[in-house]
């Protein structure tokens, strides 16, 4: 299963870690695992291009986090609603294989 932890403090984002494996399929066929990794990967690649925020990441076999460590701009804030929009489908669809939390920091 994939976690998903968004952390927030207040109703402002700090970041997000992604981890673990759907086991919707074997291995270059999980289609759930895929979708997990497009949005997270993307979310922080765009805020990297598109946005002045700093932040500390982190990506291997399995696993994504995206620590904000400065002001969370409106853009990042907007890529950031559109990642959890993403999952918060892919959860409806594929409850079994993905668990979103949120969490205060």
């Amino acid at each position: 299963m994939i976690t998903v932890t968004v952390y927030k403090h207040s109703d402002e984002y700090k970041g997000f870690r992604c981890e673990g494996h759907a086991g919707y399929a074997q291995e270059g066929e999980d289609i759930v695992c895929a979708a997990v990794s497009v949005l997270t990967v993307n979310t922080v690649n765009s805020i990297e291009a598109f946005t002045e925020d700093a932040f500390s990441g982190e990506e291997k076999d399995g696993f994504v986090s995206c620590m904000l460590t400065g002001c969370v701009s409106g853009e990042t804030r907007l890529l950031m609603d559109s990642m959890v929009l993403g999952l918060s489908h892919i959860k409806n669809n594929y409850d079994d294989y993905i668990q979103l939390r949120f969490k205060e920091v």
